[in-house]
């Protein structure tokens, strides 16, 4: 018999509706839920194990999301015809659910816990990131694991001066605003999205608008848990070992001394690390061998807790950061621009003990990214990467490839780079951000020193682009510090990681993680001024090192002239099997790209040599808009080939005419490849056109002064009209 689901529904302000079923695919899961928005669709499952293993103090969370090429009727690409490993928009979406569902797992919950969500079936107006939190939330609050949820992801999207939920994928088109927002019923829990400028005042509007939608979307799942009677009762853990008494052995005994080491306030983070270490050290001298080793665990971590309340504490009651700084302050910048001479463009951005070596490289279109997914198909011409190598933070350790933090920081620089972009920029654009120092928002100084380098590469963006992190101290009365330009450990350390990029006009793009509950929106407000107001310092500093693009490329970048083409005279370009456009990249040393795009043929020729890029369009140019052949015009022709009595010279794509030798010069020429050999180019004029054959009559030597004492030769008498050539006798047959 066919199980009956249980289903709940959720109407969106539009009238598009969401339904949440559970029940009948994937049973053997702890959790699993089918979510639904017109054609697409979403399995979700959870599985948590019933014991943690020894010696954790974290959530071994998997998320995953993985998207399925039979749900939009697709092939995968390439030799495989099978799904491989996720490519860069499955892992943005992982992290997405990730980000807003860890801080919401109990602190001692240890057990391994998977979150699948999977795309099953793909309505391509009906985007699936704006779904999957929903779907990996309504998978745990079906289930009997603890969590403090549930929370609920949408988008949001300003849309013709409108807020949107979840829009159509057409409609996001004209959009100036578009962030996913994720939150509890009682707070945001996670922002990230890209924006054309946009005000503070207008960005918290928007999460406003999303948080409305959350709750809705929260209250459903309360409602289908409720009709589950798994999901009744949460099972019972005991994940941590604790003992309260070496606890208060190590706060007794290093509290103070770590106070002290976060007042001193220095800005060398291993200096600090020295300090702390010593903190560590001495307590450890006044406990036996055998307590250090039975207890190491366990003393690693309550002095963990130790050292992370003395620097809270710090801040909140003294106003000093690890550093020394004040709430506001940011640290010392430096940059420069030109530093690696081969490249197309190059900065380099340091702030306190951040530093991105950051590089441009512009190509054609041959060089855009093909982008062969599921949600996603298409080619990318704005690429930005992001590598963080081991030796940034002073460690070594083993490079396995691009992870999921190099993906992610990658994309939230590229969209906020984005926006300030040219429109008609006509090369593909790479920027590669390589993280030489880290201690604290890499990500933003990539943002930093990308500016810089495109600047530095001649590309003519509409406004220079800087970018900060924010971060927050709270404790439970009430009391909290909002934190500009955090370091590393105030990140590790504190409540919030709120990174906000813009230009001086308005904000670009945004990242928001949020590690407590209740985050008030006076505390939002308040972060989003002192981002601004950092942001804007930080862009005035980055503005000493080039304050405007180059007004042309470097030297040795590529050129690009692009053009269109009537779209008939695209096979002509081609020419059959490639052999007329092949023909003229090789002979004009350049790259021609063509296309049909919009009814047109979208044409790019490229190359470092401008000379050379004129004679290329002057071909391509020649054969798409060919002119009309008048006797005593002049025109550059190409000999393609020798004949003993005179040479073959292209004039236009496929028109040519004859050069006689009598033609070559004014002097009397016994070899044409004396004059002219295959393959040059020679300035020639139209004399005539020979009335029986129809092929042009060329000339080069009109072209030629006559040598001085030249005299014309006589021409041949005429035979009288009627008077015929005397037939030469037969010769009589041989014997």
């Amino acid at each position: 018999m066919k199980p009956e689901g249980i289903l709940q529904e959720i109407r969106l302000p539009d009238g598009q509706v969401i339904t949440i079923e559970t029940g009948k695919l994937a049973k053997q899961a702890d959790g699993s839920v089918v979510v639904k928005q017109g054609n697409t669709m979403l399995l979700a499952t959870v599985v948590a194990n019933k014991e943690a293993k020894d010696d954790l103090d974290f959530l071994p969370l998997t998320v995953d999301y993985r998207e399925k090429f039979p749900s939009a009727g697709k092939y995968p690409g390439g030799f495989f015809k099978r799904e491989t490993r996720p490519y860069d928009y499955e892992v943005l979406i992982s992290r997405l659910i990730d980000r807003a569902m860890r801080p919401l797992f109990p602190d001692d919950f240890h057990a391994d816990t998977q979150i699948l969500v999977t795309l099953i079936s793909l309505d391509p107006e009906i985007l699936p990131d704006a779904l999957a939190g929903l779907a990996a939330s309504a998978a745990v609050a079906v289930s009997d694991i603890p969590f403090n949820g549930p929370i609920s992801e949408v988008r949001v999207a300003r849309i013709d001066g409108q807020y949107v939920i979840n829009p159509r994928k057409t409609d996001l088109e004209r959009a100036d605003l578009d962030i996913i927002v994720a939150g509890s019923a009682d707070s945001i829990v996670m922002v990230e999205g890209e924006m054309k400028e946009v005000s503070e005042a207008e960005m918290l509007e928007a999460i406003k608008t999303a948080h409305a939608a959350i709750k809705i979307q929260i209250a459903a799942q309360i409602e289908l848990a409720g009709k589950v009677a798994k999901a009744a009762v949460k099972r019972e853990y005991c994940h941590e070992k604790n003992d309260q008494e070496l606890f208060d052995k190590i706060k007794a005994a290093c509290y103070q001394g770590c106070y002290d080491v976060a007042k001193k306030g220095t800005n060398n983070k291993e200096e600090r690390k020295v300090g702390f270490k010593a903190v560590k050290e001495a307590f450890l001298a006044t406990i036996s061998e055998e307590e250090q080793t039975e207890k190491a665990y366990l003393i690693g971590k309550y002095f963990h807790d130790v050292e992370k309340d003395a620097v809270r504490r710090c801040i909140l009651d003294e106003g000093i950061r690890l550093d020394g700084r004040k709430g506001t302050d940011i640290r010392h910048i430096w940059a420069e621009v030109d530093y690696l001479p081969s490249t197309h463009g190059s900065s380099i951005f340091t702030r306190g003990e951040t530093q991105s070596l950051t590089t441009l490289t512009l190509g054609s279109k041959l060089d855009e990214q093909t982008v062969d997914g599921v949600s996603i198909s298409g080619s990318d011409k704005f690429m930005l990467h992001y590598n963080f190598p081991p030796f940034s933070t002073g460690e070594a350790k083993p490079m396995r490839g691009t992870g999921r933090r190099e993906i992610g920081h990658g994309n939230l620089a590229l969209r906020a780079l984005k926006p300030v972009l040219p429109a008609d920029l006509p090369y593909t654009v790479r920027l590669v951000s390589d993280i030489l120092e880290s201690n604290g928002s890499s990500s933003m100084a990539t943002v930093c020193a990308g500016t810089l380098a495109l600047m530095d590469g001649g590309v003519q963006i509409s406004g220079a682009v800087s970018g900060i992190a924010m971060g927050l101290i709270t404790d439970n009365t009430g009391k909290y510090a909002v934190l500009s330009d955090i370091l590393g450990d105030e990140d590790h350390l504190g409540d919030m990681d709120f990174k906000v990029t813009g230009t001086a006009k308005g904000i670009t793009a945004c990242q928001m993680d949020l590690k407590i509950h209740g985050l008030d929106y006076k505390m939002l407000e308040q972060a989003l001024e002192q981002a601004r107001q950092g942001r804007l310092h930080i862009l005035g500093e980055i503005l000493k090192a080039i304050d405007q693009p180059r007004e042309d490329y470097k030297e040795h970048a590529p050129r690009i002239v692009a053009f269109e083409v009537p779209k008939d005279t695209i096979g002509a370009i081609i020419g059959p099997g490639g052999k007329i456009i092949q023909e003229i990249q090789r002979e004009t040393n350049t790259t021609i790209v063509i296309e049909e795009v919009n009814d047109k043929g979208q044409v790019q020729i490229v190359s470092a040599n401008r000379t050379d890029i004129d004679k290329a369009v002057a071909r391509v140019k020649g054969i798409a808009f060919p002119r009309v052949i008048e006797i005593g015009e002049e025109y550059e022709g190409k000999v393609k080939s020798i004949m003993p009595y005179g040479a073959f010279v292209e004039i236009l794509p496929g028109t040519d005419g004859l050069l006689h030798v009598s033609e070559l010069e004014w002097r009397k020429v016994e070899n044409v490849t004396d004059v002219i050999k295959e393959g040059d180019v020679v300035k020639i004029k139209i004399t005539g056109k020979d009335p029986k054959t129809g092929k042009l009559k060329l000339s080069r030597k009109v072209l030629l002064p006559k040598p001085e004492g030249y005299v014309e030769p006589a021409p041949r008498p005429e035979r009288p009209e009627g008077e015929r050539r005397e037939r030469r006798p037969e010769r009589a047959p041989r014997d």
